[in-house]
């Protein structure tokens, strides 16, 4: 399937389906604590999303029951949210969509609560780095797997491991769309595959583990976990490839 080259007028819809996203995160990021439970965060995003003329865009995607994947500790993406309240101590991965008239936008970020540890300040901090070193790495006319490959030296040079199986993504219309952008090298050949180009728009997400990237889906068929069973990050933009580098859509 080709990658859509969206137009000016279409970036700057999907911009604002973007900054829905980036404003319902800034208020979960103001505001998260000890005492709040999972399903409390879930409905906080999906009134915000509403409140601001959209729908939340993962509610009933491929049968995803809720409008936030909240993942807690171990869980790196796809959680589903539940009556379980947040302790101090606890990190939490918040990822939502929107779909704004028909557009779509997607952002991820890990949240500690309360005091967390500085082991879980480094995690968290990989895949918030990583993510803004691929932005910054970004040119049109390199290959999507030259950036997979530059997140994944960067993932390792930190002393951590990308999440396997799993990847970022185009969006624009629909919420998934080609190209498929993973966090490592598949294959042998960076040089191979398409191309970024101008007017494709992506989400790019580290999803971080911490010895095993080999992923485990619970017994709900959504919350993956690694093998190695420790705690886990992951941020996520949304870009648009304008003049030749990434913009980021997904923030204020």
């Amino acid at each position: 399937m080709a990658i859509n080259i969206y137009q000016k007028k279409d970036i700057i819809e999907i911009r604002k389906a973007n900054e829905i996203v980036a404003k319902t995160l800034n208020h979960i990021q103001d505001i998260i604590k000890p005492g709040m439970s999972l399903l409390q965060i879930d409905k906080i995003c999906e009134d915000m999303i509403r409140s601001q003329g959209a729908k939340p865009a993962f509610k009933g995607l491929y049968g995803f029951p809720n409008a936030a994947c909240i993942s807690l500790n171990e869980v790196v993406i796809h959680g589903i949210p539940n009556d379980y309240v947040l302790q101090d101590g606890d990190i939490v991965s918040v990822d939502i969509g929107s779909n704004l008239n028909g557009y779509f936008g997607d952002s991820a970020r890990t949240f500690g609560v309360g005091k967390i540890s500085a082991q879980d300040e480094r995690l968290i901090s990989c895949s918030k780095d990583a993510l803004y070193f691929a932005i910054d790495y970004i040119r049109a006319g390199m290959h999507f797997k030259e950036l997979s490959l530059e997140i994944e030296k960067f993932i390792i040079a930190r002393g951590y491991e990308p999440l396997r199986g799993f990847c970022g993504h185009g969006i624009g219309r629909r919420p998934h769309e080609e190209p498929e952008v993973p966090n490592y090298l598949e294959g042998f050949n960076a040089k191979a595959g398409p191309k970024i180009k101008n007017g494709m728009v992506f989400c790019i997400e580290p999803m971080i583990c911490q010895k095993d990237g080999t992923p485990v889906i619970a017994d709900d068929k959504w919350a993956v976990t690694s093998k190695d069973g420790l705690r886990t990050s992951h941020y996520e933009h949304c870009v648009a490839i304008i003049d030749g580098k990434a913009e980021i859509l997904s923030q204020i």
